[in-house]
């Protein structure tokens, strides 16, 4: 089965999906991103190839990561307008066997929420000798009834944030609310080895096996 990955980025999400079993194609404009995306792939805008249906219906599944920056809680640091796409990308795959990522916030209209702690993704990091987990809740819009490992199980240990531009407070003792671990302990955590400045974009591919694994039993049962 084929999977469209829109607004793919460095291909966290892909490589979940391929995991499950998919076809991967990926489109995004950040040529930086595309040099470690792992699958076949374009530069392109995503919205211009949402407007191709034919190209559309050369896949299954369509999966799709707008911008989240319009969404985000830390939205009033960033001092510029950022895009509100979720409306336009669901209204375009309206029909189709797709899903949306976002964060928090967004306008999805009844998302299945996945976290690191639903998975048990946890990093041991060398410079304190604690155990961290990776408390990282996204959203998952769909036609289809996904349904999540479980719910969350936060408290365990300390969170080791994986956010921002990649820098890092090396040294810091955890507190109660984590803290910002090295960059190899959070590749660890989000389980995918990419540069520090695109891991905080990115989504953990535990999570999209898990999706992939539900949507390619969907698509089996649903074709004719």
């Amino acid at each position: 089965m084929r999977l469209l990955d829109l607004f793919c980025g460095a291909g966290g999400a892909s490589r979940g999906y391929a995991a499950a079993g998919f076809e991967v194609y990926g489109v995004d404009t950040d040529p930086h991103a595309l040099r470690h995306y792992p699958y076949a792939h374009e530069q392109k805008d995503a919205l211009e190839v949402l407007a191709d249906t034919d190209f559309l219906d050369t896949f299954d599944v369509v999966a799709a990561s707008p911008p989240c920056q319009a969404y985000s809680v830390t939205k009033v640091s960033h001092g510029r307008a950022h895009p509100d796409l979720v409306g336009e990308v669901l209204a375009a795959l309206e029909g189709r066997v797709y899903v949306v990522e976002n964060v928090p916030g967004a306008p999805l209209p009844n998302p299945m929420v996945l976290c690191g702690t639903m998975f048990g993704l946890c990093a041991s990091d060398p410079a304190t000798g604690t155990t961290l987990e990776l408390r990282r809740h996204r959203l998952f819009e769909s036609p289809v009834p996904l349904v999540p490992p479980g719910p969350c199980q936060h408290g365990r240990y300390p969170v080791g944030g994986v956010y921002g531009g990649g820098g890092e407070r090396r040294g810091d003792r955890p507190g109660r609310g984590g803290y910002t671990p090295t960059a190899g302990v959070r590749r660890e955590l989000m389980g995918l080895d990419v540069p520090r400045d695109l891991l905080s974009q990115a989504i953990p591919p535990t999570y999209t096996q898990w999706i992939g694994t539900q949507l390619i039993d969907y698509v089996a049962l649903e074709r004719p």
